[in-house]
């Protein structure tokens, strides 16, 4: 048998909280993403895998967006966050950081995801791309290189909210034990 959990088991942790554990070492750029309800799931997605910030890019809106904010039920509180005008520069400087840049983007010589395997002693920047477009070119030229979530329908396209889950999900597995003990996630 199996109860639902209340609310109040659920062992979550508080805004400060979040900002003193332990992250995924992992930062999203978001590249030119149109949907404001997109930009809001991928807040919350971030706060459930504790990655250490998000940069909206572009057209990209920030938590200030009614959308965005409805859309992240206060996860923008505690993922930090920050806006660039140009997704090129903020690569550009991630990589002076040491971080591994990758686009999440069908391209030539793509690393399949379950082929791509996170070095927990490494840090990693992930570029999601527009919902119409993609990651822009020059983006993926700048990148250290591209992953590609394998698909098998007609249509070869998820959105971007369920693409961040899907990437941030596989890469955080081999995490669990060493990145995010600190607060030790509930299992499903």
């Amino acid at each position: 048998m199996h109860r639902k959990l209340q609310n109040e088991e659920l062992n979550r942790i508080s805004t400060e909280e979040f900002k003193q554990a332990g992250k995924t070492p992992v930062v999203i750029i978001l590249d030119n993403i149109r949907s404001q309800n997109n930009v809001g799931s991928v807040f919350r997605t971030s706060d459930a895998f504790r990655i250490e910030k998000i940069y909206l890019c572009g057209i990209t809106s920030t938590p200030e967006n009614r959308e965005v904010h409805k859309t992240a039920l206060g996860a923008e509180d505690a993922v930090d966050w920050e806006y660039a005008k140009d997704t090129l520069s903020v690569i550009n400087q991630l990589k002076t950081e040491g971080y591994q840049v990758f686009a999440i983007e069908q391209a030539e010589n793509t690393t399949s995801l379950e082929n791509f395997h996170i070095d927990p002693n490494r840090r990693y920047a992930l570029i999601f791309g527009n919902e119409v477009k993609g990651v822009q070119q020059e983006a993926i030229d700048a990148s250290d290189g591209c992953i590609e979530i394998p698909q098998f329908g007609t249509k070869h396209s998820l959105n971007i909210s369920v693409t961040v889950g899907i990437v941030l999900w596989q890469l955080t597995v081999p995490l669990l034990n060493t990145h995010l003990h600190s607060t030790t996630p509930r299992q499903a």
